[in-house]
Formats: structure tokens, C-alpha cells, sequence
């Protein structure tokens, strides 16, 4: 009798989860829950403000893709589990598996007092859009941007995508002749924001921004936001556009189960994507809390190596073989500033960091079209 396996989540973990399945089971029953039969391209949205993207450029409809691979989608939120996990309690009722994958992203802590009055860019296209949105109506003034972490959980953090509004919007103002109305300014609770990525790579990354005149206000624990204000223990500053993105944490629906949570709220994986103590249950992407070095990045890669070790580990768990498939850690990303990117690779092995060049923010374009080719 073929399996029943449910995927939760339709953002890139969940797709490659979907497609490593296939590849190695054509008889599996897949079914996948998700509000929408849609993929959000996020890592497109630093080029909606610049009018370089579009809302329907970064949206692909995957009605097609689970055609292709017989799958059934389940347009529904998820609300609870039960019988260990071998049912999925849905807004359109009960979804039952033999096996189950959580792959439903993070969320985003909004603790911070006043939190209202930033927009937080990769909570989806609709906040870039806002951003592209004030941008246009402002005449001048001051542009504050920045990130900060999940105090329990180092590595539920996202950092990188900060770095390129912050260049891409200096970039945008040049080109648009009117970068001198406005100032900007960088602000992150550490002195070392983007440290993750590596030693080198702050400091490419810090002289960067001297090199485009971006003030910093680094190494402050962030207090509150006011309208038009930034507030730290070291000192608040006036802006006319804030752009924060706070650290992140486990789904609102984990709460409403018994699965095993991470002191920063994400799943508690082992080193084969499983869930601990929860048979036939596994976990990829920002979902989860995976061990390895504190530098692991929460990025569409890291997911894409997650989903291939717990497809493989599913399958021979189901099989009764033993699960062995683990992934290795590695951050690879293209800073994009508009009109060149700077290359950062970082495995347990090397660090590197390549100079910005026009050659790498053509790449990352090119990495687009292509993974989204995949699922049109």
C-alpha cells in the first residue's frame, strides 16, 4: 500500500522536500497543506522598492507543479496534531499520514514595545511593497535599518536581507539624485552585526558602509520604537523610515501541540531532521532548531539541504532502514546592493568573501529565473 506522506508549508523547504520524494517514491500518496497554492520568492523582494520586481514576478501559482508530481494541496491553516502526530488538525478539517514533514517557516518575535511602527520586509511582498511606497513620498529625512536576534536561539536570525535594503536603498537614491536629502543609518544591538557570516565579512560589510556615508548605532540593546523615533540604551535617534527585522520564533500553531521546542520556540531537531521523540515526524527549514555551529543560516539553501536529508531519512524510516541522511552546514549568499553584489560562502572548513562585483548581482538574478523554473 503506498505511503500517506503530508507536507505542512509551501516555502522553498517544503517544495524541495516535495520534489526529493517524488524522485525516490513515485507511489507515495504527498499531500500539502497550505493557505495557498502559491510560492513567495522572498529572497526577490530587496528589488521591489527600486521597481526592479513586481508582486507577479515573485508570485508563481503551483497548481502546475502539483500536477506534474501528483500532488494534493490542502488550501487550509494548520491548528493542531494528534495521535503522535499522525493527524493534522486543519481549518478544513482532519489530515491523516503515515508520515509527516513540518516545513511552515518562522515567525517573527514582535515584542518590542512600538514594533507597529517599523515594517519588518521579509514578513512578504506587501510589506516591500510599502516600503517602495514610502520611499516615493519622501522628499528627504533619515532612513533607520535594522536587525536584531531571538535572545534563546542564536541562530534564528535573518540578517542578510537587511544589509541589501540598506545598499540597495543607497543605491536607489543615487541613481534617483537624491541621496544627499537623506541620511542613513544602521543600527544592530551587537557590535558585530552580521557576524554570522564571518569576521571577514563584517568588516567588508562595516567599511562598506563608511564608504557610502551610512552612520551606524551599534552595539545597543534595543529599548522601544516611537512615531519617528528609534530608541537603544545607548541613545535614541529621529527617522522618518524605520526598517527592523526582529529575531524569530516557532509558529502560533506549535502551541496549540506537544512537539518539542527549542529555548527560542523553534522545533528540537536531531542531525536527521527529526523531530526528537516523535516518531515519523521531521522537520526542515526555519521551523526548526538543528544542531551544529551558531553561524547555521535560516535561508531558502540551508532548507534546500535540510528537505534532501529528511526526504531520505521519511522514506527508510517508513521502510524500517535505519536513517543516516544528515546535511551539512553551509551559508552561501549574494549580498545584492542593486548594481553589484558581494559573494559570502562559510562551511565548517572556509570562510570566504569575495568583492562586490557587477558579474555576482547578475548571478543572483540568474539564480532566480532558474529556481523558479522549477516549480512553473
Amino acid at each position: 500500500m503506498a505511503h500517506r506522506i503530508t507536507i505542512l508549508g509551501a516555502g522553498f523547504g517544503a517544495l524541495s522536500t516535495v520534489r526529493e520524494l517524488r524522485q525516490r517514491d513515485a507511489g507515495a500518496e504527498i499531500t500539502l497543506v497550505s493557505p495557498r497554492a502559491e510560492l513567495h520568492y522572498l529572497p526577490g523582494i530587496i528589488w521591489i522598492p527600486s521597481g526592479l520586481r513586481t508582486r507577479e514576478q515573485l508570485i508563481v501559482p503551483l497548481a502546475p507543479f502539483f500536477e506534474r508530481l501528483r500532488v494534493r494541496h490542502v488550501a487550509a491553516e494548520v491548528t493542531g496534531l494528534q495521535d503522535g502526530g499522525r493527524t493534522v488538525l486543519t481549518t478544513a478539517g482532519e489530515v491523516r499520514n503515515d508520515a509527516l514533514v513540518v516545513a511552515t517557516g518562522g515567525r517573527f518575535l514582535k515584542k518590542l514595545p512600538g514594533i507597529e511602527h517599523a515594517i519588518t520586509p521579509c514578513e512578504g511582498i506587501a510589506a516591500a511593497e510599502q516600503i517602495r511606497d514610502r520611499l516615493r513620498a519622501l522628499q528627504g529625512g533619515t532612513i533607520a535599518v535594522g536587525f536584531a536576534g531571538n535572545p534563546n536561539e542564536p541562530m534564528a536570525v535573518r540578517g542578510g536581507p537587511m544589509f541589501e535594503f540598506l545598499f540597495g536603498i543607497d543605491t536607489q537614491l543615487r541613481r534617483e539624485g537624491r541621496r544627499e536629502r537623506f541620511e542613513l543609518v544602521f543600527f544592530n544591538p551587537t557590535q558585530e552585526p552580521g557576524n554570522r557570516l564571518g569576521p571577514q565579512a563584517v568588516r567588508h560589510l562595516l567599511a562598506e558602509m563608511a564608504r557610502r556615508g551610512i552612520r551606524t548605532h551599534l552595539g545597543h540593546k534595543m529599548q522601544r520604537f516611537e512615531p519617528g523615533k528609534v530608541v537603544t540604551e545607548g541613545g535614541e535617534f529621529t527617522a522618518d523610515l524605520i526598517l527592523f527585522m526582529p529575531g524569530m520564533t516557532g509558529n502560533a500553531w506549535f502551541d496549540q501541540t506537544e512537539l518539542p521546542r527549542s529555548p527560542g520556540g523553534l522545533l528540537r531537531a536531531d542531525a536527521q531532521c527529526r523531530v526528537e521523540g516523535w516518531e515519523h515526524v521531521y522537520v526542515v527549514g526555519d521551523s526548526g532548531s538543528f544542531p551544529g555551529p551558531d553561524w547555521m543560516p535560516k535561508q531558502a539553501h540551508m532548507a534546500d539541504l535540510q528537505a534532501r536529508a529528511a526526504a531520505r531519512n521519511l522514506l527508510d524510516g517508513l521502510a524500517g532502514r535505519p536513517q543516516t541522511a544528515g546535511f551539512e552546514p553551509e551559508l552561501a549568499c549574494i549580498i545584492d546592493a542593486l548594481d553589484q553584489g558581494t559573494l559570502v560562502w562559510r562551511t565548517p572548513r572556509r570562510n570566504v568573501v569575495l568583492p562586490p562585483s557587477r558579474a555576482f548581482h547578475w548571478a543572483k538574478r540568474a539564480f532566480e529565473w532558474r529556481y523558479l523554473q522549477r516549480y512553473r
